[in-house]
């Protein structure tokens, strides 16, 4: 994005900032929820006929027509199935997109045909306006959704409840979050503020000053502008790189005064600081954090559990929005109460790709009108384990919502020389069994890939908190759970190219994220034998 397109991006979301900070408080939230559960097959129906059947040149319009189901087909069948039975009748008929689809690294093809699309073919017709955000690509290609401030305010339904599951009300709160381009940062910032929370301060991880120099510029103006607007959000306070003890201070010192504190944060930044609270030696026992971005893990989960803090996950897709969040009786596991009066959601069991692991996966569908895409169960790269009938009095399923996801965790790869890495596998290596020999806790350790000259690159990041770290012992004990993991000849295809893992450099790269090992394979082939 050049610096002319750059400008008109940013006065966009400035105007969408603005609009959402104009928008009425819903205070009766029980009734939006209420109504919205009552015509959710009505809506998603009204909105599939004309963002869908009324556009031939829509993807899902070509999936239907090629699958020989017509609107009055589909309707009929979510009257008289349901929504959800309806929806997984269609995806047999092949109207769904996998994630390798969706993120176009892969053609659409359908009964021999080839349908030509973009991220532009699923916007939806009927939503515009307001304000940018950007998916992580944390799993492929980062999307940009331009997400309506009625979808935004829906958001705040959830808000609501979760402000009265945990009393969050009378908490002081936090927020661990970065500046832009991100979004959620400021956006999080004006809703809890917005519902009566008391967000005290803003913790902003974040790379070096000379790197963001014009994101922090932006990010203050649109503070300042929510401020003359009455929302009191708090500057952010940038925090040098790999230096979490600003919280982890801030967090000691509001429980010396009495106070019970909140954060919301992604969940790599909540670990580090509670690690760097637990280094230091401070006391922030009580504290609640509410965290999303990446699964919650078991080794995270106990590491912040370990300092006396409790912590449970939301779940959140860019692309689709609110997904789901934990209830207080949830602690243990990653799982979620599902916003289904605003998303379906079916299984898929299947092989996850290039690989001979069976997984649920998720298949998501948004049915908000204005949802600002329109999406016909798209597989995101997660599976877990859907419960229809979940018993809980929690605020959540009181007020509708009982569904639950449970054991959500990322399916996604790191694929070289026709050998995949599946993160079910990955995530163990780098959060127990690294740490437990090498040093470190379990956010020290980062498996990155990204294509390099001719090959794919996978960078295994360490982290400066390690004390010394002995590189060749970390490349040997990955490469060695690796074998135990993966076992017999795909185990012995890895060791047999062992010598294609190496360090780039004969002293570790320092870099803002940490010394760096770098370990490289070849890039494989789908067709390949692994």
């Amino acid at each position: 994005m050049n610096l002319r397109d750059k400008a008109g991006h940013y006065a966009r979301y400035s105007r969408g900032v603005a609009e959402y900070l104009r928008s009425p408080v819903e205070h009766d939230w029980r009734e939006r929820l209420r109504s919205q559960l009552a015509n959710r097959e009505a809506s998603w129906l009204a909105t599939v006929r004309l963002g869908v059947f009324a556009r031939p040149e829509s993807p899902f319009a070509r999936m239907f027509a090629l699958a020989g189901i017509g609107y009055p087909d589909l309707a009929g069948a979510v009257e008289r199935d349901g929504l959800e039975a309806a929806l997984e009748q269609v995806r047999q008929a092949g109207v769904y997109l996998t994630h390798e689809e969706y993120k176009g690294h892969v053609p659409i093809v359908r009964s021999g045909r080839e349908i030509a699309a973009d991220q532009a073919s699923f916007a939806n017709p009927a939503a515009g306006g307001g304000i940018a955000s950007v998916s992580s690509g944390s799993s492929g290609t980062s999307v940009s959704v331009r997400k309506p401030v009625e979808a935004r305010l829906h958001k705040h339904v959830y808000a609501w409840l979760e402000m009265r599951e945990f009393g969050l009300d009378s908490s002081a709160m936090t927020v661990l979050k970065p500046i832009l381009p991100a979004s959620s940062g400021l956006t999080g910032c004006i809703r809890a503020l917005r519902m009566g929370c008391r967000v005290e301060r803003w913790f902003a991880p974040g790379g070096r000053a000379g790197d963001s120099v014009h994101y922090r510029a932006l990010t203050s103006a649109l503070v300042t502008q929510a401020r003359l607007s009455g929302v009191r959000i708090p500057y952010p306070e940038h925090l040098a790189p790999n230096d979490f003890l600003q919280p982890a201070r801030w967090l000691a010192k509001r429980r010396s005064e009495g106070e019970r504190c909140a954060v919301r944060a992604f969940v790599s930044p909540a670990v580090r600081t509670v690690q760097a609270a637990l280094d230091a030696g401070l006391d922030i026992r009580g504290t609640r954090f509410l965290v999303g971005g990446e699964a919650l893990t078991e080794a995270k989960r106990r590491l912040i559990e370990s300092a006396g803090c409790e912590v449970f996950p939301r779940y959140v897709i860019s692309e689709i929005g609110a997904i789901g969040y934990a209830c207080s009786r949830m602690r243990a596991g990653n799982s979620v109460h599902l916003c289904h009066d605003s998303v379906a959601v079916v299984g898929w069991r299947r092989l996850a790709p290039l690989s001979q692991v069976e997984v649920n996966a998720l298949l998501f569908t948004p049915l908000l009108p204005s949802a600002p895409q329109i999406l016909i169960n798209v597989e995101m790269g997660d599976a877990g384990s859907l419960i229809h009938d979940a018993h809980c009095d929690c605020a959540f399923a009181q007020a509708g919502l009982p569904r639950r996801i449970e054991h959500i965790a990322s399916y996604s790869k790191l694929t070289g020389l026709g050998v995949t890495l599946t993160g079910t596998e990955v995530v163990p290596i780098l959060e127990s069994i690294l740490p437990a020999q090498c040093g470190g806790g379990p956010a020290d350790y980062q498996l990155v890939e990204r294509e390099g000259r001719g090959q794919t690159e996978l960078t295994l990041r360490v982290s400066p908190r390690v004390p010394e770290p002995d590189l060749n012992r970390v490349r040997q004990v990955f490469l060695r759970a690796l074998e135990e993991r993966y076992g017999g000849a795909l185990a012995s295809r890895v060791w047999r190219h062992a010598g294609a893992f190496h360090t780039v450099r004969a002293e570790p790269e320092t870099t803002p994220a940490g010394k760096v090992l770098s370990l490289h394979l070849l890039k494989g082939s789908a067709e390949g034998d692994a």
